[in-house]
């Protein structure tokens, strides 16, 4: 008898992602949001133990709208990635880097988010994405990906000088109604509440969830 592994190949996984992965495609939000959580958690983490060189500072979590550009934007000021880390966990569907987070360090951190699958819902109800990211270690420079929905990718310097990840969606034309800041509120309401990582959505203080 033989054994092996299935292999999950790219070309086909983004057709699943768009009509199968999840029955309602608003969970989008929740698997973002939890993976900057995750992201600024392991920042903390790491910090505590003495990894971090600088004072973490503000970790707010922030979400912002473009209904001109047509965009929607989750920025985190967590553990960001250099390139190479950006080439394993974005082009590697499926790869989790928090189990590979937890292995090393799961006495000391609760992390609830997979940068993996959940990550790739965001073609859900985008077009296009693009991630800006820059790593807490030092000395490294800031890059960005790009993908627009199948498996080619681009991935290039950027001159990002803060820590942390931008995940910027360019929504698509069937999935206009998240770019409405009622809905994105009542999503954050609903998913986000009760994260322990401050989120700020907008420009008024009421709008943020703890």
């Amino acid at each position: 008898m033989a054994k092996g592994q299935i292999s999950v190949q790219t070309e086909n996984i983004f057709p699943i992602i768009k009509k199968f992965l999840y029955s309602d495609h608003e969970i989008f939000l929740r698997e973002l949001v939890s993976n900057a959580v995750d992201a600024t958690s392991k920042l903390k983490t790491l910090a505590t133990l003495g990894e971090v060189k600088d004072e973490i500072g503000d970790t707010t979590i922030s979400i912002s709208v473009d209904k001109d550009a047509k965009t929607l934007t989750i920025s985190d000021k967590g553990i960001g990635m250099t390139e190479e880390e950006v080439m394993k966990y974005l082009n590697q569907v499926a790869f989790s880097s928090a189990e590979e987070f937890l292995s090393k360090y799961q006495n000391q951190a609760q992390i609830i988010g997979h940068f993996g699958l959940g990550f790739y819902s965001a073609f859900m109800v985008a077009s296009k994405v693009e991630v800006i990211t820059k790593s807490y270690k030092e000395p490294t420079s800031a890059v960005r990906w790009i993908c627009d929905g199948n498996p080619e990718y681009e991935i290039e310097p950027h001159s990002k000088e803060q820590r942390g990840t931008d995940i910027i969606l360019h929504i698509a034309e069937d999935s206009t109604e998240f770019l409405e800041d009622s809905r994105i509120e009542s999503l954050l309401n609903k998913y986000c509440k009760f994260l322990p990582i401050e989120i700020q959505f907008g420009t008024k203080t009421e709008t943020s969830y703890e």
